[in-house]
């Protein structure tokens, strides 16, 4: 048995919206595709929405009964724009919310920590869903995939830290679970694959994949943290650079069960992942 009505996905066009909306569909269920653009995707009603313009709220969440998270990208204080349109979501008649938070920021902590702390205020069916780092940061749009695409490097301030990588096709199927079953999960989800690799790991797994020599350089936090300050605000900066060196003190080697229990089969490892993105690079790799 499975929760009736309109889901509004926030970032639709995301790397886990677009998945959870693909997802949702394919079950059957009614979508809104919410994005600043309101970009139509096949099958769901788009709407515009943007978290800067609580203007974009009101017609949002006309006719929704569930709702999926997705903080603003790269806001260090998102519980600023996020707390005053979840209390608009629940005084809507929003019955229950998933919000995708991080494997590395606990609740309280900091930046969507604090949005974490708050739903279970607000919803009486609600799920906090914190994956480990995503695959797709080695095979989308993500910086190390275009350092990896343009110059065969990953750069981090991870040492030999390992993480256990997740699949954004695992996180959004999570996402669906969390959103439609009868029973809301109300509580919070670790997300990871089923193995923990080091970014030395990812590199070694890409080459292979593409036929193209790929290395993990290995950067100390200062140097981490001033790269990423000349493109994103310095807070932001620093607490990105200290999410590595976490990794390399241990934080996230681990691995969860999670999304078998949620979905019913193992998450995807990452060989699988990099088989599924990167064969377009393989076919047109030169051999090795």
């Amino acid at each position: 048995m499975t929760l009736t009505g309109t889901t509004l996905v926030i970032g639709a066009t995301g790397t886990t919206g677009s998945r959870t909306t693909a997802q949702l569909i394919a079950a059957g269920h009614r979508v809104k595709a919410a994005s600043r653009r309101a970009t139509p995707l096949p099958g769901a009603e788009p709407v515009r929405f943007d978290w800067y313009d609580p203007a974009t709220f009101g017609d949002a969440l006309d006719g929704v009964g569930r709702v999926y998270l997705v903080p603003p990208v790269g806001d260090p204080d998102p519980a600023a724009v996020m707390l005053p349109f979840m209390q608009q979501a629940r005084a809507a008649d929003v019955r229950r919310a998933v919000l995708l938070s991080s494997s590395a920021i606990p609740e309280g902590g900091p930046a969507v920590g604090a949005v974490h702390q708050a739903l279970p205020g607000l919803f009486d069916q609600w799920a906090v869903l914190r994956p480990s780092w995503f695959m797709q940061n080695f095979t989308g749009t993500h910086a190390h995939a275009d350092s990896i695409r343009n110059d065969g490097i990953i750069r981090t301030a991870a040492g030999t830290g390992r993480v256990g990588f997740v699949d954004a096709h695992d996180i959004a199927a999570a996402a669906v679970h969390a959103l439609t079953d009868d029973r809301a999960p109300n509580a919070d989800l670790i997300l990871t694959g089923p193995e923990a690799l080091s970014h030395d790991d990812i590199a070694a797994i890409v080459t292979r994949v593409t036929g193209r020599p790929v290395l993990h350089h290995h950067l100390t936090y200062d140097d981490m943290r001033d790269r990423l300050a000349a493109s994103i605000p310095p807070e932001f900066a620093a607490m990105l650079a200290a999410m590595d060196r976490a990794i390399a003190d241990g934080a996230e080697d681990r691995t969860t069960d999670t999304v078998q229990r949620l979905t019913g089969r193992p998450p995807h490892g990452f060989l699988t992942v990099a088989e599924r993105e990167l064969q377009a690079v393989a076919e047109t790799s030169p051999a090795p």
